[in-house]
This record gives structure tokens, C-alpha cells and sequence, in this order.
């Protein structure tokens, strides 16, 4: 029976003080409070700034020793690439996250790639390149773009084994499908709301701005039970965070999981 983890992807969030953090906890406060919550967490900052070991071995401190991390790359390795200083950039970021390795806390490191980052030789390349630098970390793998969805791919995944990153987010055309194909011994699952008229052409707390209902997240049941049976965990991020959304909703799920006797669940 797997292992069922649901967090949010950051904590970090100034508007969550009133509907997740107390109104006047500081800052340093806000992991803490949410490690008494959940057991899991998606770091986001280590996409917009290069982490540093130090940091994150203060962070296994503040989180406590139950808490486990995913970090998503720099945006160095997924965004902004540098044919000429990318690798020197992937050891960087496999060297700052060595205390959450060496702790047994790094869930995963999760490579989200734009939607400019397309199914191209180039980039399938690239992809294959950067993933064989960081052998031996557990790895997931988010398209933003539905043209990398080919059976090429999907074995290529499994080769690796780097996790497919099971989507939810609206119904566009380019988009990836809802597909849930387990390429690694863990599954990753990443909610990102379904917002579709805010998603193109806005900024990130507008394009992730939304409220799953129960009915919703009660859908995701079925999708959990084919995915555990290929799976010994499962790790559930939510992305919706503005107002403290993806706390909501990731509290949900986790009593419609329960309700359901769905794998071993922790949240």
C-alpha cells in the first residue's frame, strides 16, 4: 500500500497570515507552524534563487524532524538555460541540497519546464543531459506543453527513473493531458487550479487563483487508487496558494483520503 504525502508547493506566503499563520507571525515562524500541518513541502524559492546548504539545513531545524522536502531546480536548469554554464549550475544546486540528502529528507527535486520548452531533439537531449546529474537523487519531471506526451518519452522517464508529474490544471488546447503513468518507484502530483481565463497572459497569483470544490478534489480518488497500485508513495502538492488555497484544499483532500481507507495517508 503506498504512502500517500500531501503539502503545498511553498510556505513562504505573506497573505497566508490571518488564513494559515496566526496575524503577527514573523517570518522565521512560518515553517514551524506549517510542519504542524503537514509532513511534506514543495520548496519554491530554490527555483528563483540558488539554494545554499546552509539555508536548507537551517530549514530541517525550523521544520522539524518530521517534515520532508521537494525542491524545484533553478530556474538556471529549466528556464533560463545556458548552453555554456549549465552544468556548472546543476553541481552548484546538487551541493546545496546534500544536508536534506544526507538527512533522508529530499522527497524529490521536481524540473519544471516552461511551455516554450518543447519535444525537440535539442531538448530531448538537454533533458537527458541535466537529469544524469543528479544520479542517485529522486527526480520528477513537470511539462508544461502537451507535444512532449509520446511513448518516446514515457520510456525515457522510466530509463531514468525520474517521475512523470501527474497534472491538474485547465482544460487548453497545448496543455498536457490528465495522464497518470508511473515512471519512477514514487508518483508526483502537482495541483496547479483550474483557472483557465487567468492563464495565459497573467501573472502567477492570478493564473494559480482558485478554490478546488469537494466534488473536485473527490474525483482525484480514483486517480490516487491507479496511480498507488504502480507506486510506494505518492507525494501531492498544491499550487493554488494565493489566500492560502492550497492549505484548504490539501487539508481536504486529506480527510476525503482518509474517508476513503486510500493508502497509508499523512498530511
Amino acid at each position: 500500500m503506498a504512502k500517500i504525502l500531501i503539502g503545498t508547493c511553498g510556505f513562504y506566503y505573506t497573505d497566508w497570515l490571518g488564513p494559515v499563520y496566526p496575524l503577527g507571525t514573523k517570518k522565521e515562524g512560518y515553517l514551524s507552524l506549517y510542519a504542524e500541518r503537514f509532513n511534506t513541502v514543495e520548496l519554491d524559492y530554490t527555483y528563483y534563487s540558488m539554494p545554499k546548504a546552509v539555508n536548507l539545513a537551517k530549514m530541517l531545524v525550523d521544520g522539524g524532524p518530521g517534515l520532508g522536502f521537494s525542491a524545484k531546480a533553478h530556474q538556471s536548469l529549466t528556464h533560463k538555460i545556458d548552453p555554456n554554464n549549465w552544468k556548472a549550475e546543476a553541481e552548484t544546486y546538487r551541493e546545496a541540497i546534500e544536508p536534506v540528502m544526507q538527512a533522508g529528507r529530499l522527497e524529490a527535486v521536481l524540473f519544471q519546464f516552461p511551455y516554450s520548452f518543447h519535444y525537440t531533439t535539442e531538448n530531448r537531449r538537454y533533458l537527458r543531459d541535466v537529469l544524469s546529474c543528479f544520479q542517485g537523487v529522486p527526480l520528477a519531471v513537470e511539462f508544461r506543453v502537451a507535444d512532449w506526451y509520446t511513448a518516446r518519452m514515457i520510456e525515457g522517464m522510466r530509463k531514468q527513473g525520474a517521475a512523470l508529474v501527474a497534472l491538474d490544471m485547465p482544460d487548453l488546447a497545448k496543455l498536457p493531458p490528465a495522464l497518470d503513468v508511473v515512471t519512477a518507484p514514487f508518483a508526483y502530483i502537482r495541483l496547479h487550479g483550474r483557472n483557465a481565463g487567468a492563464w495565459w497572459g497573467s501573472d502567477e497569483v492570478a493564473r494559480y487563483d482558485y478554490l478546488y470544490n469537494e466534488r473536485e478534489l473527490e474525483a482525484w480518488l480514483d486517480r490516487i487508487r491507479r496511480i498507488e497500485v504502480q507506486a510506494d508513495r505518492i507525494l501531492v502538492y498544491f499550487n493554488n496558494h494565493a489566500r492560502g488555497q492550497a492549505v484548504q484544499n490539501a487539508q481536504t483532500l486529506l480527510e476525503i483520503l482518509k474517508r476513503a481507507g486510500l493508502g497509508e495517508t499523512s498530511g
